[in-house]
């Protein structure tokens, strides 16, 4: 609760105690250990040290994390973005025309892949030569096939990338699942995603994962107000703990430099978290040890008009507290789940023999198509929340697959595309700024 100060020495002493004990504090003893039990979250942390470790369920969230690119891949996915960029593949294909839609897929995607090959002309030319020769892309569709897996890997680790470019890929992919269209192709233009599970059980190392050292090997060092010194320290305990890991499990088919590829990716993903589950965080935290739901001190009220001061609700104080409570919640739980999410999303567009219906949702024509995987993922999501907070506030459907969210790339866009993380931290900022000068 904030309070007014009796004395200006007194309270900026207390002030800061307070802002202190709720960054350091955790949400609350029930909310905390709801949300660390194992089959609650893919990936519960805890921070030692500075050293941000990871919980149950590593080897679970490993299936979903996308290998880190490499050099040449990086080559291949400039060459993907430059033809991306010229295509007008939406524009010919997702319109209400009585020519035959398949001929159009199927047209469209030809031309994409004949651009692409001659992209790879330009960059190396005996590659190109093999492209060209005969212009037969059914026997170039391991080529096709690696370049739009590696767009789709790429996006998921930079959502903020190919913001325009991704959406264009990916209703060509969804096109190319057609059976029809793969007819005509002759190959299918889709292959599963290269992840860090899939990469270390093709090589017959999976059990790494369930290694202890590879809590410490990807683990997150956060320096908060910590001296250097100890930074430093922790920063050469997970580079021993990379160099021990990559030397006991290399073998024949799998080298150190390889291992090290699987491990950074790892670490790419709690950097991810970090920026975009961990601001929450902490705003849960100022949040919960600001305000209660059966006590108000004024001026600091949270109940909202509708009307009034921009608010179209009207809530109490308690209820804009379980309002504001379940809403950051609900995010903080997407936002951990949000490279397992991504993935089932894509699985929802591309499966084989799926459709959608092209129609006007009230925002211009759009495809409308269902989304099973995610909806399921998301309504187990819904029901983890609504069992920590023990109430909810509003409506708890799941808008997947209609007028408000007609497929998947929306929601992909609507907690990737905004981060809470630069205003959280702000606000964080100048709470305890406000909080010491009071």
């Amino acid at each position: 609760m904030l309070q007014e100060p009796s004395s200006s020495t007194e309270a900026s002493t207390d002030a800061e105690q307070d802002a202190a004990a709720a960054a350091a504090a955790p949400v609350s003893a029930d909310f905390v250990a709801a949300r660390s039990k194992p089959g609650n979250s893919a990936s519960s942390v805890s921070v030692s040290n500075g050293v941000r470790q990871q919980g149950p369920g590593f080897r679970e969230r490993c299936k979903y994390i996308p290998l880190r690119l490499e050099l040449k891949e990086r080559r291949l996915l400039r060459l993907l973005e430059a033809a991306l960029n010229v295509s007008e593949y939406t524009d010919k294909v997702d319109i209400l025309a009585w020519r035959s839609k398949t001929s159009r897929v199927h047209a469209q995607i030809k031309d994409f892949c004949a651009i692409l090959s001659g992209l790879v002309v330009a960059q190396d030319y005996k590659r190109g030569q093999q492209l060209v020769a005969d212009r037969d892309f059914d026997q170039n569709s391991d080529f096709f096939q690696d370049v739009f897996e590696i767009g789709r890997r790429y996006k998921i680790m930079n959502p903020e990338k190919m913001r325009s470019e991704f959406g264009k890929l990916m209703y060509m992919l969804m096109d190319s699942a057609d059976m029809t269209v793969q007819d005509l192709l002759g190959f299918s233009c889709v292959r599963p995603l290269n992840t860090v599970a899939s990469f270390l059980e093709e090589r017959g190392r999976l059990e790494m994962l369930d290694d202890p050292l590879m809590e410490i090997a990807t683990a997150e060092i956060v320096a908060g107000d910590r001296p250097r010194m100890a930074v430093q320290r922790d920063i050469k305990v997970k580079e021993r703990a990379r160099e021990q890991l990559a030397k006991k499990y290399r073998h024949s088919q799998l080298s150190e430099e390889e291992i090290l590829w699987a491990i950074y990716s790892i670490s790419d993903n709690n950097s991810y978290l970090l920026f975009n589950r961990d601001p929450i965080d902490r705003m849960l935290q100022y949040f919960i040890s600001t305000f209660r739901p059966d006590a108000i001190e004024d001026p600091y009220s949270l109940a909202i008009t509708g009307g009034r001061g921009g608010a179209r609700l009207t809530h109490s104080h308690e209820r804009q507290y379980h309002y504001v409570l379940q809403s950051l919640t609900l995010w903080r739980e997407i936002s951990n789940d949000m490279f397992k999410l991504w993935y089932l999303a894509e699985e929802d567009m591309l499966r084989e023999g799926a459709s959608y219906r092209l129609c006007d949702t009230g925002q211009g024509l759009n495809r409308v198509q269902s989304a099973p995987r995610l909806s399921r993922a998301m309504h187990g999501i819904l029901g983890r929340c609504q069992a920590q907070i023990g109430s909810w506030v509003g409506s708890s459907v799941m808008h997947l697959g209609d007028h408000g969210i007609p497929i998947v790339l929306f929601f992909l866009h609507v907690y990737t595309q905004v981060s809470l993380g630069p205003e959280i931290d702000c606000f964080c900022n100048s709470f305890i700024w406000i909080v010491k000068h009071l």
